[in-house]
């Protein structure tokens, strides 16, 4: 399997709010370092480079004015004297105006976010751009011909929306891929998001279409972040009414109940028949991840793999979550090594 990977996401770190506090984020350089190293231990195949794409590729995943925001805000923020990075202090919640883009940075920073854990630095337009172009460069891959692609994207992506940035993420990196495929010609395309946390900006990007499945497996947004998405109820609107298929699970969630939602997205999948499986691949149901509550052990994640590779799908694995770091690599791999394994067998779904 191919692994497309930047060192451009390595210009992007910064401090996030949490626990009441400004803290380094838990989203940083070393997992993505980390990952590339255990890639390269298990031999897994070739390590190549993104292919450098025109920004107006992100857009119909995204708004253009908000891809113009991401470009831009860093510059716009330094040239009020900051030199900090930027995080938003207002949103446009409930009852406020959300239809008018402010003239100031301070203003579309909260615009264009929905918490304050992703920061503009210096290098974030570098990182996010890199990391949406190796998605970009796994799909084409896939779409040439390869049965099955990773791209080691950091920042992640799924929480990031149509015009909205947030929980450690500013392009959607799975939802630019699905739809870029989608402009090639495929006709029906799922997206799995297995992370802990739901992918609410894959959602909300499909969300009236129906011809991106979006299945996501997840921690109960009753007590996990987002928390005002991803349940069972939201199933898709107009076009995409019963495009949307979300799995929230409890707390504890160890592998055989994952195993047991997994089973009922391959059923919905089974029947929306597409041409291609895009993954959102998180890691952080891991049982030892700092800011999640699965239980699922290294092992695990090799039968996740296999399972995947049983539907029999032209692949592209995405990089999202995972905050163990110690882990996370091994954790990474044992998913692709899992998928190769059981591709040999695997019979279409």
């Amino acid at each position: 399997m191919i692994t497309f990977f930047s060192t451009e996401h390595q210009r992007h770190h910064g401090v996030e709010l949490k626990d009441a506090a400004i803290k380094p984020s838990f989203e940083n350089p070393g997992r993505a370092d980390t990952i590339l190293q255990q890639v390269r231990q298990a031999a897994l195949g070739d390590i190549q480079p993104g292919r450098a794409h025109d920004s107006a590729l992100y857009v119909g995943a995204h708004s253009e004015r908000y891809v113009r925001f991401l470009q831009q805000a860093w510059a716009d923020w330094t040239a009020t004297g900051q030199t900090h990075d930027a995080l938003p202090l207002i949103w446009p919640v409930r009852d406020l105006r959300s239809d008018l883009e402010p003239a100031t940075i301070d203003g579309r920073l909260g615009f264009y976010s929905m918490d304050a854990g992703s920061p503009i630095t210096a290098g974030t337009w570098a990182a996010v751009s890199a990391s949406a172009d190796l998605a970009l460069t796994g799909v084409q891959t896939v779409l040439d011909g390869a049965p099955s692609a990773f791209a080691l994207c950091r920042p992640p992506g799924h929480h990031a929306g149509p015009e909205m940035m947030g929980g450690y993420c500013y392009l959607n990196n799975a939802a630019i891929a699905a739809h870029h495929a989608r402009r090639q010609g495929v006709q029906r395309v799922v997206v799995l998001d297995v992370d802990f946390h739901h992918g609410n900006g894959t959602q909300s990007i499909f969300y009236g279409r129906g011809d991106v499945l979006v299945v996501s497996l997840h921690g109960d947004p009753v007590h996990c972040y987002p928390y005002f998405s991803g349940h069972a109820d939201e199933t898709g609107a107009g076009a995409g009414q019963g495009f949307n298929l979300n799995l929230p699970l409890p707390k504890g969630t160890a592998w055989l109940a994952f195993r047991d939602a997994l089973g009922v997205a391959a059923q919905r999948v089974r029947s929306f028949a597409p041409e291609l499986l895009v993954v959102s691949l998180g890691v952080d149901t891991f049982e030892h991840d700092p800011i999640s509550h699965f239980r699922l052990a290294s092992a695990d994640f090799v039968r996740l793999g296999e399972a995947l590779a049983g539907w029999g799908l032209p692949t592209l694995f995405v990089m999202e979550g995972g905050y163990m770091v110690d882990d996370i690599g091994r954790n990474v791999v044992n998913v692709l090594q899992g998928f190769e394994a059981g591709a040999a067998g695997a019979q279409p779904l």
